[in-house]
């Protein structure tokens, strides 16, 4: 493969520009992830009887269980910012993938600091993508549990639908069934509908005096039967370890349970993750060429100003090579195969407005990897599929929707990263959440939405004024009237508004993004192949 190129010329004023707003987006994001780890609104007193308990804090549990230095990838930190009135930063749970022993695992932990540890709507949502994460990519997953069960204002939006609790638990329960190691350690309350986390894992953890499990906590038994009884009593570690069997084993501190753990791990047939294993083609990694730090300078600050992606590839890609498919042709899509981490992968990266011969070119090259098993990397920035009657004459839909299908119908695993706009059908064709991508990650630049602010404020004020012909509309009036869809749009295309409700996996810095792909290709690797689709190749 060739190495690439580069047309940045980073001691240019403009470089310098897009860079300071950049590290201000950068600084913003670190600015709410600390926010989403340490802030929320009395949360200081929640943190204080919390370690005042002697328990540990969430993010230090897993960092007593994962093998030392090794990175931990937390999925959607900052789900449920500006939501709850702000009160459950995080949702209350914390969750992402660690090793253990070199063995992968998905983490579901509870915040007890957060609403103590009770499940919110977007915290039930993450509950499942985690479980999902776990499914797709034949991982186990431990259960540290620390809950009050549902937070019961919002029953309905918790309980009784598809995606909600109960889906949960049957998703548990199919993983165990897949032989997928389903681990629990019961570290506070499990009440209720959270008594069935831990009663459906394979193997359960009590730690004595601060763990206790029962589907009716001391309030509901007094309420019911008029018995009145200690919760240690009702449902301690002593009496579900020693008595009931809900638990297998006993721990005196949440120190010696986590030891407890990894041995439990230890006896999985899990397998471990090794990059020199596996089906996906794979070399000795190298770092790119170009810093990655660079993408701060090439990003416009001006999101109406174009650059080139292809400056992003050579910042992502081992040794800065890319072996381009169809350089020529549909240049505003940029397809071609390279490495990440050392493995194989056909990127597909947006320059802007997606033609008609950009969608046949990407259909073409989606093929081309399904057929050689390669896994995809989309990286989004388009404002979707051009429009205009030249467009329709040449077919764009039909052409269009050749690439939907492509990526609806490639089986080989698929990653996307949101780096600038994803908007309209282009989302859809670049593999948006719809469309099922293993991880989806964005940058703190990246917008989501059918349509871009401005041309949202030109379409749907012309649709609400020509409903109103006949009024005497003022200037003053029709200016209100586009500045509400302009802020509306604005307001619900903002990453952060995004990220909240889980449209992606996590917002995370450029810098970090390659390592962040690295791994999530590593554990595709450890699987067995994918079985691959009808494998046609036509050139469309």
């Amino acid at each position: 493969m060739r190495t690439m190129p580069t047309t940045t010329d980073t001691g240019s004023a403009e470089f310098a520009a897009n860079r300071e707003a950049f590290e201000g987006l950068v600084a913003t994001l670190r600015e709410r992830l600390e926010f989403a780890i340490r802030g929320g609104k009395g949360r200081e007193r929640s943190i204080e009887r919390h370690l005042g308990r002697g328990k540990v804090m969430v993010r230090d549990r897993i960092d007593l269980v994962i093998d030392d230095d090794t990175p931990f990838l937390e999925f959607s930190t900052l789900s449920g910012f500006g939501q709850y009135g702000d009160a459950a930063p995080g949702g209350g749970i914390v969750t992402g993938i660690g090793l253990v022993h070199q063995i992968p695992f998905v983490f579901i932990a509870n915040d007890a600091t957060v609403k103590g540890g009770s499940l919110t709507p977007i915290a039930i949502k993450k509950h499942v993508r985690a479980q999902e994460i776990a499914e797709e990519n034949q991982i186990g997953v431990i259960y540290l549990v620390d809950s009050g069960g549902a937070f019961l204002p919002l029953q309905d939006e918790i309980f009784p639908d598809k995606d909600h609790f109960g889906g949960s638990f049957y998703r548990q329960a199919r993983m165990s069934a897949q032989g997928l190691p389903q681990i629990s350690v019961v570290l506070g309350g499990c009440t209720a509908g959270g008594a069935y986390v831990p009663a459906l894992s394979d193997e359960v953890i009590m730690v004595e005096g601060i763990g206790r499990i029962f589907l009716g906590g001391p309030p509901i038994v007094k309420a019911a039967l008029g018995e009145v009884i200690d919760p240690d009593d009702l449902g301690g570690a002593e009496l579900h370890t020693k008595v009931s069997g809900v638990s297998d084993y006993i721990a005196s501190s949440e120190q010696e349970a986590y030891g407890r753990l990894r041995e439990i791990v230890e006896t999985t047939n899990q397998r471990r993750i090794d990059d020199r294993q596996g089906w996906i083609d794979w070399v000795e990694p190298r770092p790119p060429l170009h810093p990655p730090e660079e993408i701060y300078g090439i990003i416009s600050a001006d999101d109406r100003i174009p650059w080139d992606s292809a400056e992003v590839i050579a910042r992502l890609v081992d040794g800065s090579e890319f072996a381009p498919f169809k350089p020529d042709w549909g240049t505003s899509i940029h397809c071609g195969f390279a490495r990440v981490w050392g493995h194989r992968v056909g990127v597909i990266a947006n320059n802007g407005i997606i033609f008609a011969e950009s969608a046949l070119k990407a259909a073409h090259f989606i093929e081309l990897c399904e057929q050689r098993r390669i896994p995809l990397l989309f990286l989004q920035n388009t404002t979707g599929y051009m429009v205009g009657k030249d467009s329709e004459e040449a077919g764009i839909a039909k052409h269009g929707a050749k690439m939907v299908a492509a990526v609806a119908n490639a089986t080989v695993p698929k990653y996307t990263v949101l780096i600038g706009g994803s908007y309209g059908a282009g989302n859809y064709g670049m593999c948006g959440r719809g469309f099922a991508p293993r991880f989806l990650f964005a940058w703190p630049n990246s917008r989501i939405a059918t349509m871009a602010p401005n041309t949202a404020e030109t379409v749907l004020s012309d649709i609400r004024l020509a409903g109103m012909k006949g009024a005497d509309t003022t200037p003053e009036e029709i200016a209100d009237i586009k500045a509400e869809i302009r802020g509306q749009f604005e307001t619900q295309s903002d990453p952060y508004h995004a990220t909240s409700r889980l449209w992606d996996d996590g917002l995370i810095d450029p810098v970090h993004t390659r390592d962040a792909l690295g791994l999530c290709l590593a554990l595709a690797a450890r699987q067995n192949e994918p079985a691959p689709g009808p494998g046609i190749v036509y050139r469309m």
